[in-house]
């Protein structure tokens, strides 16, 4: 679906942003809430240091407060329009949905935020081959 040298693959894979062979969070299931946010302290593949620096991932709040708010407006006009929903049933379900995505948010925001910074390298992909 996406090319592997693109942002997108690695963002949705949750691969290193720099190979894109490495996985970014130790486990893959992402509703499991002390293991949510774990991360390798450095690639698998290719050895990337995933803390750039100290704090590095406070950053990531700009981005989950981003996707919150894209997503509480389409879940918002989805309940208004397409099912007209009361204004309070419009807000429950923005809150229900949100709820149930703060891991999803929370995940993604973090890859997002060290794909800004980190490029694809194709010299480091298959690095333990």
């Amino acid at each position: 679906m996406f090319k592997k040298e693109g942002k997108l693959y690695g963002i949705f894979k949750a691969k290193c942003p720099r190979c894109h062979e490495g996985e970014f969070f130790k486990y893959k299931h992402s509703y499991h809430l002390s293991k949510i946010t774990k991360i390798h302290d450095n690639c698998p593949n290719c050895n990337l240091k995933y803390m750039l620096e100290p704090s590095f991932f406070y950053g990531a709040m700009y981005v989950n407060y981003g996707i919150t708010v894209g997503f509480s407006i389409l879940v918002f006009l989805i309940s208004k329009l397409i099912f007209d929903g009361s204004l309070l049933q419009s807000f429950i379900t923005i809150i229900v949905s949100l709820i149930l995505l703060t891991p999803v948010n929370l995940r993604l925001s973090r890859i997002i935020w060290i794909h800004l910074f980190v490029t694809y390298e194709k010299k480091y992909a298959n690095q333990n081959d």
